[in-house]
């Protein structure tokens, strides 16, 4: 048996390599004093992080729990705020009332009881309510700027599921804090110049400037977009999606609120635009607003002047004061995230686009799996190693699916942007089939049978609906002959949005409690 796993050796901070190093240490008690693990973090002071992902998924409250960090610290350290889901605006036609949602919930009885053909049937009869609206209640509480819980509510519990708005800088500072002195990770602020192999291929140490070299069993590289590890000195293969996902640049800015009462928004919003889309994520202090765009279908003046002209309605004396900043975007991941003795994380790993926040999530999944899965020696590294490939190509090939799945149903033809993003040869195989067989039926936990998922048959269902596709359900007629137990469930969520509506606070109204009083520990 080859030597024991007893050195991990992260390269690389902000968001990633933090948060990675916290679950690995964490997961392997590194804090004591017999800990068989340790785990070292070498970060450059010259590097600053890209720092604009600002979105997380429900999983982010295990996440936290799993390293130690209670949400009351959290939310206060990382001017955090709560997140119900995302709110796609004109996305679909274009028009001004053109929106829809999707929330962080399961729709009223899935998956034993699907309401898709009854809602479509009674929207064909005349009915007029959107898809999330009917089949759950979460929309409700997004439109009227609800949080998804009550001060009462213990830590990481919720009446609605939810997930968090985070300042990404604030957030990699907490972790790094919590990591040091709580989880005992070694922490190196020092520039790598060199990666040395062993005979066998291995990295085997890393030559730093000021600490000289720095030996490891298993390397992570969190070194973002340079992929310093795997990319570069590795030379892994960049499989290129662009051809699927056109978003190349990011404009990024934060916008003040006008007054320090202004609602904060529990959703992140996705603002169609001729070539893009423009996010706006609402923290406590401020919110973090960005256009992404592909630069085959405008130029960076008129995505500029688009930006602008959203951040005018948002607050005209911030407008005045129209400083952005420019992030390339290359659409697309590594062939393979662990080669040997090392593994990618965050944006080494690949990056595709801020829609649905996938970015942060894959770092958790990511984090969680190297963690819980860490080989004892050297001799089942290579089958973890396979087994992680398997799992993220996987992973990252669905996410692709989901994120063209929001462009594809489009039925803008105001540019060339979203007529290009309809034509299907531009669309992933498996995104295709998928489409042909919900035309005749709707998305079930069937069509997603891993246990590797990341977006489930209901993340379609609010998606496809909410945009307007139209399923033909005429040869099932069978679907609709439970019509009372439908009546039971819609009228039931109509029940929920009035009780929910009635007891939950505002966002900000529940966020100055947590700052002022905190939440009850669970």
């Amino acid at each position: 048996m080859s030597h024991s796993l007893t050195q991990v050796v992260i390269v690389g901070g902000g968001t990633a390599g933090w948060l990675t190093a916290a679950r690995i240490a964490a997961y392997h008690k590194c804090q004591q004093a017999n800990a068989k693990v340790q785990v070292t973090l070498i970060e450059s002071s010259d590097v600053p992080p890209v720092g604009v992902g600002e979105g997380t998924w429900p999983t982010m409250r295990a996440t936290l729990q799993a390293v130690g960090i209670s949400e009351t610290e959290f939310l206060r350290e990382c001017d955090a705020s709560f997140k119900q889901g995302a709110k796609f605006a004109k996305w679909t036609t274009g028009a001004e009332v053109d929106f829809y949602y999707h929330p962080l919930m399961l729709p009223q009885g899935f998956p034993k009881f699907d309401l898709t053909p009854y809602w479509q049937q009674a929207n064909d009869d005349g009915m007029d309510i959107s898809y999330s609206n009917a089949v759950c209640f979460q929309e409700a509480l997004c439109e009227q700027g609800l949080a998804p819980k009550l001060i009462t509510t213990a830590e990481f519990s919720h009446v609605a599921n939810y997930a968090y708005h985070l300042d990404a800088g604030k957030f990699a500072s907490l972790l790094k804090k919590h990591s040091i002195n709580k989880l005992g990770v070694r922490h190196i602020v020092d520039h790598v110049v060199k990666v040395n192999n062993s005979v066998a291929g291995d990295i085997a140490t890393l030559t730093t400037k000021a600490h000289g070299e720095i030996a490891g069993d298993l390397f992570v590289d969190c070194s973002g977009f340079q992929s310093l590890l795997l990319g570069q000195h590795y030379q892994v293969p960049f499989v290129d999606q662009s051809d699927v996902l056109f978003i190349d640049n990011a404009l990024a800015l934060h916008v003040p609120y006008q007054s320090e009462d202004e609602d904060i928004v529990s959703h992140t919003v996705s603002t169609a635009q001729s070539a893009g889309w423009i996010w706006d994520i609402g923290l406590p202090s401020r919110r973090g607003v960005g256009h992404v765009y592909s630069s085959k279908h405008t130029n960076e003046q008129n995505a500029a002047d688009e930006l602008y002209q959203y951040v005018q309605k948002l607050n005209p004396a911030a407008a005045k004061d129209f400083n952005y900043r420019k992030i390339p975007i290359q659409s697309g991941h590594r062939q393979r995230f662990w080669h040997n003795n090392c593994v990618a994380v965050g944006l080494a790993a690949g990056f595709l686009e801020p829609l649905e926040a996938s970015a942060i999530v894959l770092v958790e999944l990511s984090a969680t799996m190297i963690a819980e899965q860490l080989p004892h020696n050297r001799s089942n590294m290579d089958i973890v190693a396979k087994r992680f490939n398997q799992t993220f190509q996987y992973r990252w090939a669905r996410i692709i699916d989901f994120l063209k799945l929001h462009y594809v149903l489009s039925k803008r033809q105001d540019s060339q942007f979203w007529r290009d993003n309809q034509d299907l040869s531009s669309c992933p195989q498996e995104l295709v089939d998928l489409l042909s067989l919900w035309a005749t039926r709707a998305p079930a936990d069937y069509d997603f049978t891993s246990n590797n998922e990341v977006f489930p048959a209901a993340s379609y269902l609010y998606v496809l609906y909410g945009m307007g596709f139209k399923t033909d359900f005429s040869q099932s007629d069978y679907l609709h002959q439970q019509s009372q137990q439908a009546a039971h469930l819609f009228q039931r969520n109509q029940q929920m949005i009035k009780q929910s509506c009635q007891q939950l606070p505002k966002n900000r109204e529940l966020l100055n409690k947590i700052a002022q009083y905190g939440l009850n520990k669970i």
